[in-house]
């Protein structure tokens, strides 16, 4: 984060100390066993589930939910965990309301779906938390593979591939694995270090090992990577930051929204994370939202988050933002920055309105601001890389790049929605195209 040295409203400690606990808690409490019971329940387990179709992983739902009612959790677990081998995160973070609740046949006829992913966590949990692992590895191959990127991609991936006899090195440019589950995810979604718990449970496989503070372009060349392996699995994800394009940008109390998550992500005292009063978010996602909830969550007294379209072209769902304004976050759209004022450090940000087509209104705004998160997008790094479609990787329907040997998915990779479940269905099916490539 920025120099908070010129900016004296960005403090730590702005709440009592009992508030952190209260304000970072579960966002959705598991479920205990007579409430996954009666929650499983409600499930008509239709013959064509609409569900399975909305699921980016196609985990046979109705069957899971059958498991859960007839009192085997932990078969219901390895239902889910054979499409998704992390379904216990995608339980927590899944817009599951976008997807496989939106697509219940109850949500259509009462307003009220199916609570899946609550189910979904309450059967991972019961596996994990006895210590098993349902999976084994097949006979050894021989077959050396690379997987650069630890985030759900790459470990999906690797976990895939380990299954079936292969030897794996994963290489991450962070200090742990476990990419945007471990960093970039906001803390009262994943408590009580779950996406880390997560990642030593995936890797009871065997055959994955994992080389830290190794970074693509800055470490190791693709080129290197290629020659020692013979194949390579690219889930890099998105690690540069998309700028404001404005004059003083670098004032002080301006930063990255992902750098703020991941700080707070890897604090062990929220009390000791300074805040602004006045905190300003600029963008329309997953990760601006996270920013917002959680500089509000420490103790921020005003919260804006400003968008340059409508409410209905954000990318954050309307649950994350009715979430945001649960929480007394502000958001404001149909505005885009055009100057930041200050000396030294910002005080405030000045918006213009725009139209829908983003067309400039000449209406012009102010906002005051002590500490503003940067959260238009971010870009991918990296040299040496495929041919990209767009601003990413251009890929095939299983993963596979311009490179010979060479496949990505997960957030680098062209097509796919910046969501977890999908990155997590994207190494997996690249996965077995490895796979049947190695072989045969």
């Amino acid at each position: 984060m920025s120099d908070t040295s010129l900016t004296p409203g960005i403090v730590a400690g702005r709440l009592d100390p009992k508030a952190y606990a209260r304000n970072f808690s579960d966002l959705h409490p598991r479920l205990d066993g007579h409430e996954a019971l009666v929650a499983a329940d409600r499930c008509y387990f239709c013959h064509d589930a609409p569900c399975i179709t909305a699921c980016p992983t196609e985990i046979d739902i109705p069957l899971f939910i059958r498991q859960i009612a007839t009192g085997t959790p932990e078969a219901a677990a390895e239902t889910i965990l054979n499409q998704n081998i992390l379904g216990g995160m995608c339980a927590r973070v899944c817009p599951t309301e976008t997807l496989c609740e939106q697509a219940c046949v109850r949500e259509a006829a009462e307003g009220k779906p199916v609570l899946i992913g609550q189910l979904q966590r309450y059967a991972t949990d019961t596996l994990m938390e006895a210590g098993t692992h349902p999976f084994t590895r097949a006979a050894p191959t021989g077959k050396r593979i690379a997987v650069v990127g630890a985030g759900p991609a790459g470990l999906a991936c690797a976990h895939r591939l380990a299954m079936k006899g292969h030897d794996v090195t994963m290489y991450d440019g962070r200090d742990k694995p476990g990419g945007l589950n471990e960093y970039g995810i906001a803390a009262y979604k994943t408590v009580d270090g779950f996406a880390e718990r997560e990642v030593d449970w995936l890797l009871k496989i065997g055959g994955i090992t994992i080389e830290t503070d190794k970074r693509l372009g800055r470490d190791m060349t693709l080129s290197e990577i290629k020659g020692a392996h013979d194949a390579v699995f690219l889930g890099i994800g998105l690690g540069g930051v998309n700028a404001l394009g404005l004059e003083a940008e670098d004032k002080a109390g301006i930063a990255d929204a992902v750098d703020f998550i991941a700080e707070l992500r890897q604090a062990s005292d929220l009390a000791s994370l300074p805040v602004g009063r006045d905190v300003v978010v600029i963008g329309g996602g997953m990760t601006a939202v996270d920013a917002a909830v959680q500089a509000k969550l420490l103790g921020a007294l005003n919260v804006s988050l400003v968008y340059r379209r409508g409410r209905d072209r954000m990318n954050a769902s309307p649950y994350e933002q009715d979430l945001a304004a649960s929480k007394g976050v502000r958001i404001i759209t149909n505005a885009q920055p055009v100057a930041i004022h200050g000396n030294g450090a910002v005080r405030e940000i000045e918006f213009e309105y725009t139209d829908n087509d983003l067309t400039p209104t000449g209406q012009t705004f102010r906002l005051a601001a002590d500490q503003v998160f940067k959260a238009i997008g971010q870009a991918l790094e990296g040299g040496e890389l495929p041919d990209l479609d767009g601003r990413k990787i251009k890929v095939s329907d299983t993963g596979r790049t311009s490179l010979d040997r060479i496949w990505a998915g997960g957030d680098c990779a062209a097509g796919g929605d910046d969501l977890t479940v999908t990155a997590v269905a994207q190494g997996r099916d690249a996965a077995e195209d490895i796979h049947a490539s190695l072989m045969g």
